[in-house]
């Protein structure tokens, strides 16, 4: 069988590229396949990340039949940072094809090695601000909203190319109580006593709100393992993808004399929703996702950070205080806690206090190039 790699060099190919996904998983109830539409733009000029990086799409063909697609990222944002000549794969997809996978991979190496890099790491789709990793662990449950679902045999695919585990990412999950641990209600008001307020946000006013997000998530962040600083131009970008699902009572900010010292966002799991939908949008299907928006059942905390000159001061107990209050009012049944860092204990040790279970882990992989 005759196979090649192709550039994506046109919209109408890109379009192949973000439909690829819809045969490869008609088996797989767990995945929920991203609106098409979304996917375009994110994948477009639109989107403020391609300002800081250059990114290569490419597809693989056998018997030009579309089996494989991957990207390859050099994040300039990234390597400004981290100055470690580190470059990214991501949006990989691929059937269960060693000669296609490393077809693939070799086409990501070639365009990295090409700028210089000595490293390729991923998946990252298409930065550690957004969806990453490959699902490592937990594949009998669906994953939650930016959470990826993939086939068990993608890490034997990574691993067969000679990548190494660079770090894991954990996914918590809880049930909502109908009331917090005593522990999380004393020093969430421990902290209120030494000035620190918590508020939900004002949706009419989402860019702004999200602009003390990035006050925070640019101090707090800053040690963690791939971080890279946030702009106001991808806040903006970030509100406008937000504001459709989010619900002001799940994302809370704390402040002390009115300047943001902490933030936790959490979202409903759309995911519930686009598994029933199959990514399009046609009146048929805005019915069903009307339907199927009220019957969400659970929510993903995907923002949660609290600057370094405040922590261990109570904050992290406010916020989750305030915001797990919305979810009763919302009635949410599940809350996941996603996706953590395998060494940041200071938030698994906060999951533990709520009773959350770790059921989900993501891989992240790299190889000298």
């Amino acid at each position: 069988m005759t196979l090649k790699i192709i550039d994506v060099e046109d919209k109408r190919q890109l379009k192949n590229f973000v439909l690829l996904p819809l045969s490869l998983y008609k088996n797989f109830p767990q995945y929920a396949c991203p609106l098409i539409k979304d996917m375009m733009e994110h994948l477009s000029d639109k989107n403020p990340f391609f300002k800081r990086a250059e990114v290569k799409f490419f597809i693989a063909l056998k018997n030009e039949k579309p089996v494989g697609r991957i990207a390859g990222i050099v994040n300039h944002a990234h390597l400004q940072f981290h100055h470690d000549n580190v470059g990214f794969f991501g949006l990989f997809e691929c059937i269960n094809d060693n000669e296609v996978s490393e077809a693939l991979f070799d086409s990501v190496k070639k365009f990295l090695k090409g700028h210089n890099l000595k490293v390729m790491r991923g998946p990252m789709n298409l930065s550690t601000n957004e969806e990453c990793g490959f699902l490592y662990k937990g594949f009998d449950t669906p994953s939650m909203l930016m959470i990826p679902y993939n086939p068990p045999y993608y890490n034997e695919l990574a691993e067969a190319y000679g990548m190494k585990k660079a770090k894991d990412l954990y996914c918590f999950l809880v049930d909502v109580p109908n009331e917090l641990p005593q522990k999380i209600d004393r020093v969430a008001k421990i902290a209120e006593k030494k000035g620190i307020r918590a508020r939900k946000i004002n949706l009419k006013n989402l860019k702004e709100e999200l602009y003390s997000f990035m006050d925070v998530y640019n101090d707090a962040w800053i040690e963690n393992w791939g971080f890279i600083p946030i702009t106001k131009e991808e806040v903006d970008y970030m509100a406008e993808k937000l504001k459709p699902i989010a619900i002001s009572e799940l994302v809370i900010v704390a402040e002390v004399d009115s300047s943001p010292v902490g933030f936790f966002g959490a979202i409903p799991d759309y995911n519930e929703v686009l598994r029933k939908i199959g990514g399009k949008l046609n009146p048929i299907t805005i019915i069903k996702a009307l339907y199927w928006r009220r019957k969400i059942q659970g929510m993903r905390l995907l923002l949660f950070g609290v600057k370094r000159d405040y922590r261990h001061r109570g904050v992290e107990s406010l916020m989750l205080r305030e915001a797990f209050r919305g979810a009763i009012k919302y009635g949410f049944k599940k809350c996941e806690f996603s996706w953590i860092l395998e060494d940041n204990y200071d938030t698994i040790n906060l999951t533990q206090v709520v009773g959350a279970k770790k059921y989900k882990t993501l891989r992240i992989y790299e190889r000298e190039i």
